[in-house]
């Protein structure tokens, strides 16, 4: 079964790992090449045995780690071909680049991996989706507003990873802040607000929802307690009032945690290899099983680059 750990999720980096079994994939390397170690040796985790680093998009927190994590150890790298192309430029390690366009899923040993498009200030961002016969997480991170296709690819999960970056209040009265910034982080390619992340969650949840971890929280615009209340009382108003919502923080890494219940046991995923350098196989084979997602019915929207990343 898939299990869940935040090393980090903030403004300064972010960072989370993935793990079934021996394979262990972290989702964007944000954080300091020696914070990550750190954080990972204390989740019981040896920064040698990564399988792969999967990332959202190209900018500063999501992979500043980079290039001193991979100077001692060669560890694929996925991430869309121009994802990929951008934070190239900043490397000097040799690295295995794995490209996928955005909209393809692939397989990383038996964790089936799907990919979708986000709005946000990036060149290419992405979401996932990670499945295994027996759970499925949501990551969702860096995010302008909410689309037809991230609430299709990502109802039915058992555990989400999402942002909760500001609440709205609290960003209009900020005094820390031009009034230009706070429309770049609130615009429909900025962040996802308190009440914009809850409409999602209520949108996605079903039964099968055991998590719903919130990341990205501004330190001056958010508050954990109050992220959280928006979220449970949006599921409560829903009859869903078992759902675990979690705040992931800077400094204090969220431990290691399954993604869901021990009863449900879906038809095994059959892994698919995946070439170095190659835009990664599409692992059709898995959508005929109960696992996969629906295949949205909107278009794919491309997302432009702009000069200001929050």
């Amino acid at each position: 079964m898939l299990e869940l750990a935040v090393l980090g999720s903030g403004s300064s980096g972010n960072s989370a790992l993935v793990c079934l079994g021996e394979t262990r994939i972290l989702i964007d390397a944000g954080l300091s090449a020696r914070q990550l170690c750190l954080r990972l040796e204390n989740l019981g985790v040896d920064p040698d045995s990564l399988s792969a680093i999967v990332l959202t998009h190209e900018h500063g927190d999501h992979t500043r780690g980079i290039d001193v994590f991979c100077r001692k150890r060669s560890v694929p790298i996925y991430g869309t071909t121009h994802t990929c192309a951008i934070v190239r430029e900043n490397v000097k390690s040799e690295i295995p680049w794995h490209h996928f366009e955005a909209g393809n899923d692939f397989m990383i040993d038996d964790i089936k991996v799907e990919s979708f498009s986000v709005p946000h200030d990036a060149v290419d961002p992405v979401g996932f989706v990670f499945r295994c016969n027996r759970s499925s997480l949501g990551v969702v991170s860096d995010v302008g507003h909410v689309t037809r296709m991230i609430i299709e690819r990502l109802k039915g999960v058992d555990t989400l990873f999402v942002e909760a970056n500001y609440d709205e209040v609290m960003l209009q009265n900020d005094t820390h802040r031009p009034w230009s910034t706070k429309q770049r982080i609130s615009n429909r390619h900025g962040h996802l607000s308190n009440d914009q992340t809850a409409e999602l969650v209520r949108q996605i949840a079903s039964e099968n929802l055991r998590r719903v971890v919130l990341g990205h929280l501004s330190s001056d615009c958010n508050a954990p307690d109050l992220a959280r209340q928006v979220i449970i009382k949006k599921l409560e108003a829903e009859g869903l009032n078992g759902v675990l919502v979690e705040c992931a923080m800077r400094k204090d890494p969220l431990p290691l945690c399954k993604t869901a219940s021990e009863e449900a046991a879906p038809p095994e995923i059959s892994p698919e290899e995946i070439d170095e350098e190659k835009p990664a196989k599409s692992a059709r084979v898995c959508e005929s099983t109960g696992a996969s997602a629906p295949t949205p019915s909107a278009s794919v929207e491309e997302w432009s680059q702009t000069e200001w990343a929050f």
